[in-house]
């Protein structure tokens, strides 16, 4: 079974990749751009503020937007209030044209946890004005319902705290998520290894987006690389089945032999 009779669709979309990569705290543009070839993604996001309003040719997503098949998701990191990421959407729309958009408000620098009241409500006006909404959200499982509800054609909750490299955290609660949820689950923030990238395939999740994890990789690209196998693996196991968790139990009899 390969990835393209299994394609992840979003928005009525259809993408090979179930990688999703960030495209901040890269070394340079060339690394940021060696390392999405590795991963094979289709769908980058990138944040408004990387754009260059007066000089949007001369701007770090330029690069993004020259590579063909690759789908651009602005996100609204930085806005504190739906109103605010509403405002951002908009701007990001014209900049790049795309649909798709990561709404993504987390008020507090301290600990960069999305605000799931302004979430819902910037999430509610933005896919009924026909974008194809992909909220980060907290690993919620009412919210992650709700959002659904309102047109989201994805969910994406944590699997930890941004940047922090904890991985799946809120398993329990995205196993919740995903035995609900009739749109996509995308795992979206603390994985540090492509383990528990496979971990969350493995869970039902459809894909996983990944930034810090592999732009402050030794090798990104190679991470990167590593990362879409395990993307692979995970997808793979899933649709085999996993087997049962339980005790021990011999897999051939231990005496019959002898018999």
């Amino acid at each position: 079974m390969t990835s393209h009779d299994d394609p992840l669709v979003l928005g009525g979309q259809s993408f090979a990749s179930r990688l999703l990569l960030g495209t901040g705290k890269y070394a340079d543009a060339e690394t940021m751009m060696r390392a999405v070839a590795a991963a094979g993604a289709q769908i980058v996001t990138v944040a408004l503020r990387r754009f260059d309003r007066d000089r949007p040719r001369d701007s770090l997503v330029e690069p993004l937007l020259a590579r063909p098949g690759l789908t651009l998701m602005p996100n609204t990191s930085g806005a504190r209030t739906a109103a605010e990421a509403v405002r951002a959407a908009h701007i990001a729309r014209d900049l790049c044209g795309s649909r798709f958009i990561k709404v993504e408000i987390h008020p507090n620098p301290h600990h960069l946890m999305p605000d799931p009241l302004e979430t819902y409500e910037a999430a509610k006006v933005l896919a009924g004005e026909g974008f194809a909404v992909m909220p980060y959200m907290p690993a919620d499982p009412v919210l992650a319902k709700r959002l659904e509800e309102v047109g989201c054609v994805s969910v994406m909750p944590l699997g930890s705290a941004i940047g922090s490299g904890q991985g799946l955290a809120t398993a329990e609660l995205l196993r919740l998520i995903v035995r609900d949820a009739r749109i996509p689950v995308i795992v979206d923030a603390g994985l540090r290894s492509p383990a528990q990238a496979a971990a969350a395939l493995e869970l039902g999740c459809a894909a996983v987006l990944v930034n810090t994890a592999v732009a402050a990789a030794g090798d990104p690209p190679a991470m990167a690389a590593a990362f879409a196998q395990a993307v692979q693996a995970g997808r793979a196991a899933w649709r085999a089945g996993l087997m049962d968790a339980g005790e021990a139990s011999a897999s051939s009899p231990l005496t019959e032999f002898l018999k």
